[in-house]
């Protein structure tokens, strides 16, 4: 059997002739650019997350970039976040001319670790940036909190948690302002790049609106220094038909993973936690295990894609070694970008597959040298 890390077609085959027709329409309307259907995109998301507005942009990375200048983050400041996340939460915060001040993650949910964060807190901190990374939650009422009593903004990072839930809460609805992104492989994806911004305030989202559109507010009424991060049409057109599966997909992940945690307890892999009072929507299914480049060739060789989220953290990359950080200072994050392993988590994957990956890393576990490893 083979098991691909993600299968895309498989997704889009069932979807085909309804995608194809809301390509049409908007090949037939000649709104390649913005258009009607990303205002209906951006309604109907707005309304599945549970906020006032929501403003489509051409990428998550842009979607950060303008939360952040939204919220009023500029040169001089500074934004908390982690270490643990995409390159994309910390180069967001530079593209501002702010300064990104990294905070470790929770041992047990891979999230920000609200403990640390008031160490990290200077008269220069603007913003506060957590992730809800592969798809769990942060700890949203403990960052909150202290947001609140140092008058700090609050930016979720959400570009791997659609329809992920805090305490019966969707994640882009907690925060002051939330980033998607809807790229191809996301749980709700793009066929291209795409992101949003989320929030409840009128007047921050009419600022991304302007910024996202050369900085204007009207054509030629240029009131801002902007930038050209609009979203094409045709990405709104796919993204209103996916967002109506998007429950259902959600749901398979979460049998999924449910499927993998009872047929890998006991296998030696530190497996993914779910508080009972959130809804992880398992972008990736992240496992942790000392022997990942061995665990992954091994897989492999049975026919078991698998992937890295990630390999390094942030603070070590060679780009952002100007921030000033070493290796030991964030222990947590250093030990997961080291034994990290990304199983297979799609939701059209069947009983078979997740089955079969389980067996083959218990094959793992009981090959000769296993004793030595």
């Amino acid at each position: 059997m083979q098991v691909p890390f993600l299968d895309l077609k498989q997704q889009y085959l069932p979807l085909k002739e309804e995608i194809l027709g809301a390509v049409a329409r908007v090949f037939d309307s000649a709104q390649f650019v913005l258009g009607q259907e990303v205002a209906a995109f951006e309604q109907e998301f707005a309304a599945y997350c549970g906020v006032e507005h929501c403003v489509a942009v051409n990428s998550g990375t842009s979607a950060l970039h303008l939360a952040l200048l939204a919220a009023g983050v500029g040169p001089g400041d500074e934004v908390i976040t982690v270490p643990c996340t995409f390159v994309a939460t910390v180069a967001a915060v530079e593209y501002t001319g702010a300064r990104p001040v990294l905070v470790d993650v929770d041992p047990v949910s891979y999230t920000m670790d609200p403990s640390q964060l008031e160490a990290a807190i200077t008269r220069r901190t603007k913003a506060i940036l957590p992730v809800h990374l592969y798809g769990n939650p942060a700890d949203m009422d403990a960052i909150l909190a202290i947001a609140r009593q140092y008058g700090l903004t609050v930016i979720e990072d959400a570009a791997q948690a659609h329809g992920a839930e805090y305490r019966g809460m969707r994640c882009g609805s907690i925060g002051d302002l939330a980033c998607f992104s809807f790229y191809p492989g996301k749980n709700l994806g793009a066929y291209g790049e795409g992101g949003i911004v989320a929030t409840g305030s009128a007047e921050r989202a009419r600022k991304v609106r302007m910024l996202r559109d050369w900085g204007a507010e009207r054509k030629y009424q240029h009131v801002l220094k902007g930038f050209n991060y609009r979203m094409e049409g045709v990405q709104g057109a796919v993204l209103r038909i996916k967002l109506r599966h998007l429950e259902a997909w959600t749901e398979a992940r979460r049998l999924h993973a449910a499927a993998y945690r009872r047929g890998l307890t006991g296998s030696g892999l530190h497996l993914p936690w779910e508080s009972p009072e959130n809804r992880h929507v398992y972008h990736v299914y992240a496992v942790l295990t000392p022997h990942r480049e061995e665990l992954a060739r091994w897989l492999s060789a049975q026919g078991v894609q698998t992937g890295i989220h990630y390999p390094h953290p942030v603070h070590l990359l060679p780009a952002y070694a100007d921030l000033g950080y070493r290796a030991g200072e964030f222990p947590v994050s250093e030990r997961i970008a080291a034994e990290e392993l990304s199983l297979p988590m799609f939701p059209e994957m069947t009983s078979g597959q997740t089955d079969f990956v389980a067996e083959a890393v218990w094959s793992f576990r009981a090959r000769p040298m296993a004793a030595t490893a």
